[in-house]
């Protein structure tokens, strides 16, 4: 295993049309008080995970089911997941075995863990922390579309007259936005786990680490399809990597996003914070995966490498 030997700052960006990325207890996207959308970490984190569980990685931090004793489904409690997940039981007074577990699991290893069971309370703070994503579309607007059920509802007849069935299928409805542009800033830290190392329980976040979420940063919310969140895809993924002494503020707040008033025009993404990362010795390497056939760059640094995000192919400037 390889230590990776630098701090990795960067943008994740996901381009969301008629979908809802991520939506609130009322079905509505996530928004503030001002009314600014904005996407939960959590969003995020959950298609890196549900990516990571389908490649045969341990994931330990996501929902899953059992059936229990009266035969209903219902979600694992974290007790049952960690059995699940590595094959044991858990005992108290086992602190250095369950941390030697959770730190083999990919989900942990990158966004730590909070863990008490059976009085072994563990807090793990992640190397890889990620921020609430900014909607940078100011022109977004929540659509709500009625579906039609192919079943009527068995209780509708409470609302008719005494003894009449509902004569008609139930109604719903299905909420997205019409298009939103979200941007979440990264930051990895591999010096995060250094006192776990003196402990034995790992060997500290690796190049492989890094790699396995930069492959999610690129794709992971593309290759996640559910009803509401089809249409979102990743769009941008920006990394720079840098000396561990380097430190950069949240790269998203200097992204702009302009929406094309033309037909068959392309979207502009605009980095304001060129100054804070040219021409610094510091700073190792930049790399930019986009959309290139919709979106064009504006105002990033000469020297960044650029690859198309869905084929990972290098573009030549």
């Amino acid at each position: 295993m390889t230590e990776l030997n630098k701090r990795v700052y960067g943008i994740i960006g996901i381009g969301s049309k008629m979908a809802n990325w991520n939506a609130d207890f009322s079905g509505f996207p996530k928004s503030l008080s001002s009314g600014e959308i904005f996407g939960s970490d959590k969003a995020l984190k959950y298609t890196m995970k549900k990516k990571w569980s389908e490649q045969g990685e341990k994931v330990v931090y996501i929902k899953s089911y059992t059936i229990g004793n009266k035969g209903n489904l219902m979600p694992r409690t974290l007790k049952e997941r960690y059995e699940q997940v590595f094959d044991t039981e858990i005992k108290s007074g086992e602190s250095e075995k369950i941390l030697t577990n959770l730190f083999s699991a990919t989900d942990v290893k990158n966004f730590g863990a909070t863990f008490a069971e059976k009085g072994n309370n563990i807090s793990i703070t992640g190397a890889v922390q990620i921020s609430q994503g900014m909607n940078k579309y100011e022109d977004s607007r929540a659509q709500v579309q009625q579906i039609l059920s192919p079943f009527r509802d068995p209780n509708a007849k409470e609302k008719n007259k005494p003894g009449e069935d509902a004569q008609n299928s139930t109604l719903g409805n299905k909420i997205v936005s019409d298009e939103a542009h979200y941007f979440y800033s990264f930051v990895i830290n591999p010096k995060a786990y250094d006192d776990y190392k003196k402990l034995g329980v790992t060997e500290g976040y690796s190049e492989e680490d890094y790699e396995k979420f930069k492959l999610a940063a690129i794709d992971s919310a593309t290759s996640y399809a559910t009803n509401a969140k089809e249409g979102a895809n990743n769009e941008f993924s920006m990394f720079v990597e840098t000396k561990l002494d380097a430190y950069l503020p949240s790269l998203a707040n200097y992204i702009e996003f302009e929406k094309s008033s033309e037909e068959n025009s392309k979207d502009k993404i605009i980095f304001t914070g060129k100054s804070i990362i040219e021409k610094r010795d510091d700073i190792e390497k930049i790399q930019v995966y986009y959309d290139n056939e919709k979106i064009d760059l504006v105002d990033f640094p000469d020297n960044i490498e650029i690859y198309n995000i869905y084929t990972r192919e290098k573009i030549e400037a």
